[in-house]
């Protein structure tokens, strides 16, 4: 057994040290991304300690590591560890953490693996390392641990369990040097903001990445793209991001960087003419350089060992390799207007019918090798760029395929080429834990019904886009529902002050702006409300999938908070009726008006022109009008405050340029919207704040009291 000395490394935050590594050895996702804690947050948490003593920490050496472990208790739940796809709850499982697309299997391995877990006990446990961990979430029982009622006879015992109750999670861990940090809560809320905190802070978009996005067919022309643009504009629907997709490029797989002439002539003028639609520009890529681009000998000294598609895997941990990177994006792409990107394939895939990456033997001149440099790329890519936009004082959001720890900060959002919508939902709630941002993006359809409740769930995520690089499909391709998908989008547009000040609420506590419910609810909330549902609490043998048995125990990972005030509970195509887990208080549905007690689990009936989406009484929303896109700075449009229920409440309202980072030094404000109600049953609306007045970006400022559904 090892003996371990922590240090207090912020304020709730703990860290131990093991076997301190030196040079490119030593890069880690916290040292490569260079975190700045946010101090002054943190300080505003409370004042905590981990629910365990330190010396039931146990660190043992093994031939080829470390094993460290924590202790259990019999009820706790874990969550995190990265972007899962197929579980909520961790609890039980092994989770392998290697970045990798397109996870089929529930082995842990995903786009982005975050060695993080936290505990509704009220802790968090973070390795930084760019090795891939393993992490036994109670899926191990030691022997010593073992007790008599874990033995039962299966042939006889209704109880027995594949998984048995283990006593503590156990982490395998690489032998070449690490930070191990503990998080305090005390919530599991505090944990994960607390997480987001000491890794800088959770990012903030520029206000036109919290539009609408379209991204175009591959081989699209630059007549094709402004005539689709069009099409938005003459159909009414918002849209602010057109994105294009390999075709863009003068060859792809490998990549040149450089635009195909015959389908973008000029490129600059064609960046423009979309910019005088109110619509930006996003740029597909991915890492693998075409031996005919021009970068391609000024990297090649920087290239690993390995090709991936005939193309150089540049080494981005050397500094000059990530000079040549942002050189020529900068020369080629910002300077004509772009605004961001689409990283693609930074991943890597053995999970498909395809296999191809540099694999974990392959070199790099820095001395990393190649387990390492796949589990940080998705981060270098980020930060190059999202570093090339800041040094123009611009803000970019985009997307990425892979990523990792200490990734809030980062303009990206992940996205991936599964295509299941149950996951995609359960995706976005499991992003909440990890610091990371998740789109359930929108393709195609098997009918009109599937089409709406896809873009229904997008246009209240982190990135509302319909992505048609192979199915062309256009929001008005089913044409008896187009009026459906136009209200969601507008939705998405009317709510932009409540959701870019949940993004700016992210930025400052570090609780993310989508929450999945054990972020809501407390675990004794969880099992008041549900009550009656512990009969669902079964074990069903399925020789052909489960033989082991199967848990039907419901994870509520099928909704979200957005913000404080709204929950989102999606439907899929062929559901009838879902049931809804509701925090305790008074919630209305947002758009039917109905009134619902909450504290307990209500069904709702399937309506295909409505999304379920509740609101709490009390709540105070800031709206604006839906505009073909997001207006410009120094273009102001009306604000108003709409209040939900009969009782007094409130809410809060950011405001900034939306554009530049002039926010950080100070050029920002937060107001108060606080509704009174009178003694007479009247009602009083007021903004507080330390600017009197109307906020830069709205023209007038108006109020609607005690309403129960929102106004058309």
């Amino acid at each position: 057994m090892m003996a371990a000395s922590w240090s207090l490394a912020a304020p709730g935050v703990w860290r131990v040290t093991l076997q301190e590594m030196q040079g490119a050895k030593g890069i880690t996702p916290l040292t490569y991304m260079n975190v700045q804690p946010r101090e002054a947050a943190l300080k505003q948490m409370p004042e905590v300690q981990p629910p365990f003593d330190w010396d039931q920490v146990r660190i043992e050496e093994i031939r080829d590591g470390l094993i460290v472990s924590f202790p259990l208790t019999p009820s706790e739940k874990l969550y995190g560890t990265g972007l899962q796809l197929m579980r909520m709850n961790q609890r039980g499982r092994t989770r392998y953490l290697r970045v990798n697309s397109d996870p089929k299997q529930d082995t842990g391995e995903t786009h982005a693996p975050v060695p993080f877990y936290a505990s509704d006990r009220g802790y968090g446990v973070l390795i930084d390392t760019s090795r891939i961990v393993t992490m036994h979430c109670g899926s191990t029982l030691e022997l010593a641990d073992t007790r008599a009622e874990h033995v039962r006879d299966r042939n006889t015992n209704a109880g027995w369990s594949a998984t048995p109750l283990a006593a503590r999670t156990e982490l395998r861990l690489p032998k070449d040097g690490f930070d191990i940090y503990v998080f305090g809560g005390p919530s599991l809320t505090d944990v994960v903001a607390r997480y987001n905190l000491f890794c800088g802070g959770g990012v903030l978009p520029p206000k036109w990445g919290l539009g609408f996005w379209h991204r175009v067919p591959t081989l699209y022309t630059d007549e094709q793209v402004l005539e689709e643009a069009e099409q938005f504009r003459q159909r009414g629907i918002p849209c602010d991001v057109i994105g294009l997709e390999p075709g863009w490029h003068s060859q792809s797989y490998p990549v040149s960087y450089e635009w195909e002439t015959s389908r973008f002539p000029s490129p600059g003028t064609f960046v423009q003419q979309l910019r005088a639609k109110g619509m930006r520009v996003n740029l597909w890529e991915h890492p693998y350089v075409s031996p005919n681009s021009k970068i391609y000998e000024k990297l090649r000294p920087y290239a690993g060992s390995h090709t991936v598609w005939g193309g150089l895997a540049p080494d981005y941990a050397m500094e000059e390799a990530a000079e040549q990177y942002k050189h020529v994006h900068e020369t080629e792409h910002v300077s004509l207007g772009v605004s961001g990107y689409k990283l693609d394939e930074c991943d890597g895939s053995e999970l498909t019918r395809n296999s191809w990456m540099f694999p974990a033997h392959a070199k790099f001149p820095s001395g990393l090798d190649g387990e390492q440099m796949r589990q940080l790329y998705g981060l270098m890519f980020q930060k190059m760029t999202s570093d090339l936009y800041r040094s123009k004082n611009r803000r970019t959001y985009g997307l990425v395929r892979a990523s990792g720890a200490a990734a809030s900060t980062m303009p990206y959002v992940l996205y991936s080429d599964l295509y299941d919508h149950k996951q995609y939902i359960r995706a976005l709630c499991n992003a909440s834990f990890s610091g990371l941002l998740w789109t359930p993006e929108v393709r195609r359809a098997v009918s009109a019904e599937d089409w709406v409740r896809r873009m229904q769930t997008v246009c209240l995520s982190s990135l509302a886009m319909l992505n048609a690089w192979g199915d062309g499909t256009k929001p008005w391709s089913y044409p008896e529902v187009e009026s459906i998908v136009r209200h969601y989008i507008e939705l998405r547009m009317r709510l932009l002050p409540y959701v870019y000040t949940a993004f700016a609420a992210y930025r400052e506590t570090g609780v993310p702006p989508f929450r999945a419910m054990p972020l809501v609810m407390s675990p004794a909330e969880i099992a008041a409300a549900e009550g009656h549902l512990a009969e669902f609490e079964q074990e069903v043998l399925n020789t052909t999938d489960a033989a082991y048995g199967k848990k039907t125990t419901r994870e509520w990972d099928d909704q979200y908070m957005l913000g404080e005030f709204l929950l989102v509970a999606p439907l899929v195509a062929g559901e009838t009726e879902r049931d809804v887990l509701l925090p305790g208080g008074v919630w209305y549905g947002l758009e039917t008006g109905e009134r619902y007690e909450g504290g307990q689990i209500v069904r709702i009936p399937a309506v295909l022109e409505i999304m379920p989406i509740f609101v709490r009484s009390g709540a105070v929303i800031p709206m604006m009008p839906s505009m073909p896109h997001v207006p410009e700075p120094g273009s102001p449009v009306p604000l108003t405050f709409v209040h939900f229920g009969e009782e007094s409440g409130e809410g809060t309202l950011y405001d900034d340029d939306g554009e530049t980072f002039a926010y950080e030094e100070g050029a920002s404000h937060w107001w108060k919207a606080q509704v009174t109600r009178r003694p007479d049953g009247s009602y009083a609306g007021e903004l507080l704040g330390n600017d009197q007045g109307v906020p830069e970006s709205f023209s007038t400022i108006s109020w609607q009291f005690a309403q129960t559904r929102l106004p058309r």
